[in-house]
């Protein structure tokens, strides 16, 4: 670089000055900081809007509930398929299921028996 094109250098890594730029260049500026300072207009309306921002937050709430509910429809469903694949498909069915686990493991059952007979004894002697 010559002494006069390093003079004429501006410091913003060899930029022209406002002084040498042509018109165009200038109009080329202004409408980018226009534009610039558009979106940043735009961005703080969009923050101050507080009744918009409360509506995306309604928005999202129910965005998730619905979620949520879908999930548990689905979970019930699932539920639902599974209980009916071992509910025993007549009375009798599940009277031979309800003696053969009685059978497999009594003390529930007879834990269970003790719990109403106290009940029973307990209400008689209320009266």
């Amino acid at each position: 670089m010559t002494e006069s094109n390093a003079a004429n250098a501006a410091p913003n890594g060899g930029a022209t000055s406002d002084e040498e730029k042509r018109p165009e260049e200038i109009r080329e500026e202004i409408e980018e900081t226009r534009e610039e300072l558009g979106d940043t207009v735009a961005a703080v309306a969009e923050k101050t809007d507080v009744k918009k921002q409360a509506q995306a937050k309604v928005e999202d709430v129910k965005a998730q509930a619905a979620e949520k509910a879908d999930e548990a429809k689905q979970k019930a469903k699932e539920l639902g398929e599974k209980a009916k694949a071992a509910a025993p498909e007549s009375p009798a069915e599940g009277v031979q299921q309800a003696q053969t686990l009685a059978k497999q493991n009594p003390r529930p059952l007879a834990i269970a028996g003790a719990v109403v007979g106290l009940l029973m004894l307990w209400r008689l002697l209320r009266r």
